[in-house]
């Protein structure tokens, strides 16, 4: 009966590829835990990032100097993932900007990210207590093409003269023209992308650079959202396993044990 129930099986499975199965199973079921977790209020610890300091120091030098904050969410669509964490950053950055009172600018590439980021900064004056200090034209649709828009915020950083730039989500070729421009002008600036070939020119020329996935850590942090902090501390635990399971292959390899590298090869 049961070899039956296998030969009818293996029209639909395949059983060569059961370590594949095994493996999503192991990683799903730590996303299901951890996120179960954070929904009952229990307490995930998430290291903070040196870079949200350094947000929170900019968003103060600004406000010292009495000159504006620049946001630049990055030149993708809202179906980009780096978007979405960049909107999550920019409703705390609003909740900043409307505590201490400093002019908050927002340029925009994407037509469909506007209303989303006029929703976060809205929502986060609100946060802090203070929505009669929203202003709606702090959210500007500038072009989207990739160097008009560059060419746009270039233009808000040598006629505003903002004291703090922050860029966050997705850059391509524009983002060491804008970080130049930026030092140019002496602001502050703090930079995180999850692009990771844009990642050195943020690195020379900006104060601080959140790097890679840091920049989801830091929108889970931020926003406490269950799943995105479940999601994060799940990936975090299936990260550590591989890393033991690379180490153990490695010595096991050097030592000529060839039955655990069998276990993780797929045919």
């Amino acid at each position: 009966m049961i070899s039956k129930i296998i030969f009818y099986l293996s029209f639909w499975f395949d059983f060569n590829r059961v370590n594949v199965l095994v493996t999503l199973l192991v990683f799903f079921s730590f996303l299901i835990y951890f996120i179960g977790r954070a929904k009952k209020g229990k307490s995930l610890f998430i290291r903070r990032i040196a870079g949200l300091d350094a947000i929170e120091e900019a968003v103060g030098r600004a406000t010292e100097m009495g000159r504006p904050v620049l946001y630049i969410p990055g030149i993708e669509d809202m179906d980009n993932i780096q978007t979405v964490a960049s909107m999550i950053i920019l409703g705390n950055v609003a909740k900043m900007a409307a505590r201490y009172e400093t002019t908050l600018i927002v340029p925009i590439c994407r037509p469909f990210v506007v209303p989303v980021a006029e929703e976060s900064v809205q929502q986060g004056y609100m946060a802090a207590g203070r929505p009669d200090a929203y202003d709606k034209n702090s959210v500007r649709y500038i072009s989207d093409e990739q160097f008009a828009y560059t060419a746009g915020v270039n233009g808000i950083m040598l006629r505003d003269k903002p004291a703090a730039n922050l860029l966050f989500g997705s850059f391509f070729a524009e983002s060491l023209i804008m970080a130049e421009t930026g030092f140019s002008t002496g602001a502050i600036q703090v930079a995180g992308t999850a692009n990771i070939h844009q990642l050195p020119f943020f690195v020379v020329a900006c104060d601080y650079t959140i790097i890679g996935e840091e920049l989801y850590a830091v929108s889970a942090y931020l926003s406490k959202e269950p799943k995105l902090l479940g999601t994060l501390k799940g990936s975090d635990l299936a990260k550590l396993i591989i890393m033991i399971i690379l180490i153990l292959g490695a010595i096991l390899a050097t030592a000529n044990v060839e039955w655990f590298r069998n276990l993780f090869f797929v045919q």
